[in-house]
């Protein structure tokens, strides 16, 4: 049964190697969410489904449908959007893979660049390296805790 709700469900292709074949997937680029646009009742017509588990409030839509449209944008030209994960400037971070394997640092953006800061706290002293996003991942220390 339609339900006329405006949603946008950005999706993207996958493509993997199982033994000798190639299986394409056309999947969502965000696992779990479904953006929609509507009122209270489109919003109770959609908890009705029973095919949704939460709704997350956006405090500021106009911010949130700029984000969104930068992906619609991009997948409008077929760009070959693939997920990544989120990694805020200045979030204290581990080398996954690499020479640099267990490292631990934080991550700054400079001309372009990603760097991993390492320091010496006691001498106030750092020095950075350049690092690949997908070599790197969120962990949380007690810099996190002291922060939040």
């Amino acid at each position: 049964m339609a339900k006329n709700i405006s949603y946008f469900l950005p999706m993207t292709w996958r493509v993997r190697r199982q033994t000798h074949r190639t299986i394409k997937s056309l999947l969502p680029l965000f696992t779990g969410y479904l953006f929609f646009c509507g009122d209270e009742a489109a919003r109770v017509e959609l908890l009705k489904t029973n095919r949704v588990a939460n709704l997350l409030e956006v405090r500021n839509q106009e911010v949130f449908l700029r984000e969104l449209v930068r992906f619609e944008q991009a997948l409008r030209v077929g760009a070959p959007l693939a997920p990544h994960k989120f990694i805020k400037t200045g979030q204290w971070c581990r080398v996954i893979a690499g020479p640099l394997l267990g490292l631990e640092g934080i991550v700054v953006q400079t001309r372009g660049d990603t760097r991993l800061v390492l320091q010496i706290d006691m001498l106030g002293q750092a020095a950075s390296v350049e690092i690949d996003m997908d070599m790197i991942e969120p962990v949380e220390t007690d810099r996190d805790e002291k922060q939040a």
